[in-house]
C-alpha cells in the first residue's frame, strides 16, 4: 500500500515560490527549500523532482494564478479605455511600492534564466503572449466601440503595453525614482487619451 503524503504539495509549492522570489533561482539552495518548505530532501525530490523542476512547478502555479487576473481586469463589460488605465496604473503603483524588491516573478525569470533556459524561456513567453492577448482583444472591443479611432492598430498597441508594463515590473525591482516610474506612467495614458 502506498504511503500517503504528510505535507500539502500545494502549500509547498506556494512556499518554494516565495522562497524562489525572494532569493531567485541561482541564490536558492536545496538546503534553503528544504528549510522553507519543511519537508525532507527526499520528499521534494519525490513530489516535485529537483530543484529546477520544482521552480518551474512554481513559475507554473503562479502563472495559473496571476495571468488570469489580468485578463479579467480588462474584459469587464462596458468602456474598456477606463479598465486600460486602471491596469497600468496598478502596475505602476505596485511597483513604486514594491517593498521588499521582490519585482514580478515572470520578468525576473527572464532577466535570470530566459536565455539559457529554454523551459523557464518558454514560460516567460507564454505570460507575455497571455497578455499580449489579452490586452489585444480589449483593445480591438475599445476600437469598436468608438474609444480609439480606426486607424489604430489594437495588436500593436497590446505590445507596446506589454513592454512599458514589464519595465514598469524592471524599475520595480531596483531602487528606482518614484518620479519616473510616474512620468513614464503619465506618458503611457496620454497614448490612450
Amino acid at each position: 500500500m502506498a504511503r500517503t503524503k504528510e505535507f500539502d504539495p500545494d502549500e509547498a509549492l506556494g512556499r518554494a515560490l516565495e522562497l524562489f522570489w525572494e532569493r531567485g533561482y541561482e541564490a536558492t539552495s536545496m538546503a534553503d527549500l528544504v528549510d522553507r518548505l519543511g519537508v525532507a530532501r527526499a520528499s521534494i525530490y519525490a513530489t516535485f523532482g529537483g530543484k529546477h523542476e520544482l521552480y518551474l512547478k512554481a513559475f507554473e502555479h503562479y502563472l495559473r494564478t496571476t495571468d488570469p487576473s489580468v485578463a479579467e481586469a480588462v474584459s469587464q463589460p462596458g468602456p474598456v479605455l477606463p479598465q486600460i488605465r486602471a491596469l497600468v496604473e496598478a502596475y505602476a503603483a505596485e511597483s513604486s511600492r514594491d517593498r521588499p524588491r521582490h519585482g514580478c516573478f515572470v520578468v525576473n525569470t527572464a532577466v535570470e534564466l530566459a536565455a539559457r533556459d529554454p523551459e523557464a524561456a518558454r514560460l516567460v513567453e507564454a505570460s507575455w503572449t497571455f497578455l499580449e492577448a489579452s490586452l489585444t482583444s480589449a483593445l480591438t472591443r475599445a476600437r469598436a466601440q468608438g474609444e480609439l479611432p480606426g486607424d489604430r492598430d489594437p495588436r500593436a498597441l497590446a505590445r507596446f503595453l506589454v513592454v512599458f508594463l514589464q519595465g514598469l515590473r524592471v524599475l520595480g525591482r531596483a531602487p528606482a525614482d518614484d518620479d519616473r516610474i510616474r512620468d513614464a506612467t503619465r506618458e503611457a495614458l496620454a497614448v490612450f487619451g
